[in-house]
């Protein structure tokens, strides 16, 4: 059950001063500080900036002998196994710290990853002690926002390269990238290509990078045409391996940078009238519940998601109390999982 943190007490300077420097009355900077809709968007900003200037902070610090402290959880979405295993492992966590977690998503303007402005206002009125952003894409101002309101975050697997000094939790995403090539490897093929995710994203960077490195370890020219990239889409994957398969050497096996567009390979490769893995071999990433549902089942790279969240959580909670992790970056291994859409390349 969800509970309402205690109140706090205002730090810095007060309201009235706030309202004084904004040119506005007291009561108008409190609809503001309170995330009220009714207030005109220059009056907003004034009175925001007024707030950001002088210091004032609006949030109650964390204190485990008080009744549990509220940390707000922002995921892109709550209808995929993703987010699931991100909630499972936050809630365990959080159940273990005492702590309460509000769960957010829909949060964003126009389908985009970036939380609104407005909702991180609220935040100092939720009361929250800390924020947890899962597959969330925040501006340099928001990042600032945070820092400047005194609230710690963490972020799970961030989209996009974090600022300096941000706390995030991810997978070691290069040496599954390595792990899976090296799987077909060893089943003996050579002419491995790679669907991966969008070109600016860190984690499929990282996995290309690690494809490319243990092409390299095993003797191999890379082949850039084997590279296509699909935004983590599945309709555009199942495009980009038709593409593929239309080359003059086509791959005898496909490492696909996430479970989710692995479907779309499997869509293409039965339009084809190729079986897997007898025709070509595919590797997943992600180790989500769709990669045992297949036919046949995903041979994948897990990530430990549950863990990444239950992790991110504590580090959290080590942030609230006024501690700071030693690294910025923590990364959790990923592992292999053997299942039966890969075999040797056909004679």
């Amino acid at each position: 059950m969800v509970r309402t943190a205690a109140a706090g007490t205002t730090a810095g300077p007060t309201l009235a001063v706030v309202a004084r420097e904004a040119g506005v009355s007291v009561p108008t900077a409190s609809k503001v500080v309170n995330g009220r809709e009714d207030v005109a968007p220059e009056t907003r900003r004034r009175v925001t900036e007024a707030l950001d200037r002088l210091g004032y902070v609006r949030r109650p610090r964390f204190d485990a002998s008080r009744a549990p402290a509220l940390v707000d959880l922002v995921v892109h979405a709550l209808d995929t196994s993703w987010s699931g295993a991100v909630l499972r492992g936050a809630e365990r966590a959080a159940r273990d710290a005492g702590l309460d977690l509000v769960v957010s998503a829909a949060l964003t303007r126009g389908g985009g990853g970036r939380p609104e402005r407005g909702w991180l206002d609220k935040l100092t009125v939720r009361g929250s002690a800390g924020v947890l952003f899962n597959l969330a894409e925040l501006t340099d101002s928001q990042h600032a926002w945070l820092d400047q309101h005194r609230i710690p975050y963490v972020m799970i697997d961030p989209v996009l390269e974090p600022p300096p000094g941000a706390v995030s939790v991810g997978a070691a995403n290069w040496q599954g990238g390595v792990s899976a090539t090296e799987h077909l490897l060893t089943l003996g093929h050579e002419r491995i290509a790679v669907v991966a995710g969008h070109r600016a994203t860190p984690c499929s960077a990282a996995r290309v990078a690690g494809y490319r490195s243990a092409l390299t370890s095993a003797g191999l020219a890379h082949r850039p045409e084997y590279v296509r990239h699909a935004g983590f889409d599945a309709a555009l994957a199942r495009r980009r391996t038709h593409e593929l398969l239309e080359l003059p050497e086509p791959p005898t096996a496909l490492f696909v940078c996430s479970d989710r567009m692995a479907l779309g390979v499997y869509d293409a490769l039965a339009e084809r009238g190729l079986r897997i893995p007898h025709d070509v071999s595919v590797v997943g990433f992600d180790d989500l519940p769709e990669s045992r549902w297949t036919v046949p089942p995903l041979t994948t790279v897990r990530q430990p998601v549950a863990e990444m969240a239950a992790t991110a959580l504590r580090l959290l909670v080590r942030m609230m109390d006024g501690d700071r992790p030693e690294s910025t970056r923590t990364e959790l291994s990923t592992t292999l999982v053997e299942r039966t859409s890969t075999a040797p390349p056909p004679t």
